[in-house]
């Protein structure tokens, strides 16, 4: 069910910075139609951080209102708040869901036992797959192998989305963690070397805008067309690399907007994206194709 390219989406907003809930389902129907196998909304990419709690939980349900059952949707809700995550995840399950996530408690530096911690109480809490989220980059913090380990002994925990960037810890976890866990990338560049080291998939910003380009990739992999597989993936490393030119979402909604599917607007505190940045963007945009 959790395979294959899918999207972290981006919350499309009006000028005024408001949530622009037409425009949200429209991508939603857009991704799925262009072959996207997976949507998660309300992570990072999907500015949770900034988002009201109302917000939040209204995104989720007009995503899976929008999904229709069509493709699994898996709720964004962590948060460095314990008791937070927790009405998040219950939240996403009555809103129908199919999983959450949850991301390793940023600023607040747990312990690893701590984040066993933290993690148990939400799966206790709430009776729905939930995967890991290991981001060290953005939450400080790495969850090691030995956590995940004893975390995914816990039923309703089923797997991961690893944003470390090292094409070791796969293999370790698959070890660790056994064949069942479900190991999906959180990085754009090495998703088809996370997947020849044990994953499945990859949760995608740049499958915000080059949605067909990514499923096919995966596709081509999954099948056995690595070489077409791995042809789409030097493709795409241009505009990979242009949509983190600056702190993600930036760049992606910009590039978003010039697809007519968002203002390219983010909350404070994330800044407009710099002129040399627009033209890095619309220039990998083009080369890929996307735009004429």
């Amino acid at each position: 069910m959790f395979r294959g390219s899918m999207v972290a989406l981006i919350t499309p907003m009006r000028a005024d910075g408001s949530v622009d809930e037409k425009a949200f389902q429209d991508l939603v129907e857009w991704q799925i139609a262009e072959g996207t196998e997976g949507l998660i909304p309300v992570g990072t990419t999907g500015e949770s951080p900034t988002l009201s709690h109302e917000e939040h939980k209204r995104v989720v349900e007009m995503c899976v209102e929008a999904a229709k059952g069509r493709v699994p949707v898996m709720a964004g809700a962590g948060s460095n708040s314990t008791a937070e995550a927790i009405d998040f995840a219950v939240h996403a399950k009555k809103a129908g869901a199919d999983a959450i996530l949850v991301v390793t408690p940023y600023y607040n530096k747990p312990t690893q036992e701590g984040m066993f911690l933290h993690f148990t109480a939400i799966a206790d809490a709430a009776d729905i797959p939930m995967f890991l989220y290991n981001i060290p980059g953005r939450s400080v913090i790495d969850m090691s192998v030995e956590t995940m380990a004893r975390l995914a002994k816990h039923r309703n925990i089923v797997g991961v989305k690893d944003a470390t960037a090292n094409l070791a810890r796969p293999l370790h976890t698959k070890r660790a963690c056994g064949e069942e866990f479900i190991q999906l990338s959180g990085e754009d560049h090495t998703a088809l070397s996370f997947n020849a080291a044990g994953g499945v998939g990859c949760i995608s910003v740049t499958a915000n805008v080059a949605p067909r380009l990514c499923a096919e990739m995966h596709k081509a992999w999954r099948t056995g067309r690595v070489d077409e597989a791995m042809a789409i993936q030097d493709r795409l490393v241009p505009l990979h690399d242009a949509l983190f030119c600056e702190t993600s979402p930036g760049p992606v909604k910009y590039a978003a907007s010039l697809l007519g599917k968002s203002t390219d607007h983010c909350r404070l505190p994330m800044a407009p994206i710099a002129d040399s940045s627009k033209a890095r963007v619309r220039e990998a945009m083009v080369s890929v194709g996307l735009l004429n």
